[in-house]
């Protein structure tokens, strides 16, 4: 399992909306450690599936999103519950630090 894609678009619906917490990664294609980041979140997706839905979002396709949330970091990895930012991440970490970070939204 990996984390799939959202837009501004669909932000709302497979975001706000959800019946689970979502971890958000916003990054962008040019971002070197976005790239280092992204299969950590893609492993994440698939261990904790039942618990989480772990989605990206590209903040240079997906502006209005990006404004919205006041990113100017990448990576940002943040958690929503319940149609609320209830937890936030800037920067490439391994692993364990974002199971720490996250742990709440993980068990």
């Amino acid at each position: 399992m990996t984390a799939r894609e959202v837009t501004d678009a669909s932000f709302d619906a497979d975001v706000l909306k959800s019946t689970k917490p979502v971890l958000v990664d916003f990054w962008a294609e040019w971002c070197g450690p976005c790239r280092k980041l992204s299969p950590i979140l893609d492993e994440i997706a698939g261990e904790h599936s039942e618990k989480v839905d772990v989605v990206k979002l590209n903040v240079d396709d997906n502006p209005a999103t990006a404004a919205k949330y006041g990113i100017t970091s990448i990576p940002a990895v943040y958690v929503f519950k319940d149609g609320v930012v209830a937890a936030q991440s800037i920067g490439a970490k391994p692993k364990q630090v974002l199971e720490q970070e996250f742990a709440d939204f993980l068990k």
